[in-house]
């Protein structure tokens, strides 16, 4: 009988980064990387406050393009209100969903974009949805 033994590896431990959600309730995005991919579990949007509101325009810790998958758990803005932004800036990988949050995302991210010209202008946050479309961001 012979045994052999096992190589060693030398990967990393997956590493998880709070980009939003924390010391507030808005704006949920966590960045799970490991050696072999990156996943962002939620893609929300800050919400609220101006301070809070001027995150969205942070730039994320990788490039949008090296995000392999975003999940979505369910379809408030403060969950998936992101992906339009993720799109325009070169992310082209899926969406993981269920299909009632696919649904209700689209009606959800077409509706906020509709807001985005509402109010009086000095009231008015700086939009964070332009093209792609919801639909555009939906087909991914």
């Amino acid at each position: 009988m012979t045994t052999e033994t096992p190589h060693a590896t030398s990967s990393r431990p997956a590493l998880l980064t709070c980009l939003g959600g924390v010391g507030t309730v808005t704006g949920s995005k966590f960045l799970v990387e490991s050696d072999h991919a990156r996943v962002l579990v939620e893609c929300g949007l800050f919400q609220g406050l101006a301070d809070l509101r001027r995150r969205n325009w942070r730039g994320l810790s990788c490039g949008a393009a090296d995000i392999e998958a975003v999940v979505v758990t369910h379809a408030h803005l403060d969950h998936c209100g992101y992906l339009p932004w993720l799109a325009r800036h070169g992310f082209r990988g899926r969406i993981v969903t269920t299909d009632f949050t696919a649904r209700l995302m689209e009606i959800v991210l077409r509706d906020r974009r509709a807001a985005d010209g509402e109010g009086p202008a000095r009231q008015r946050a700086r939009p964070v949805q332009t093209p792609p479309c919801p639909a555009a961001v939906l087909r991914l």
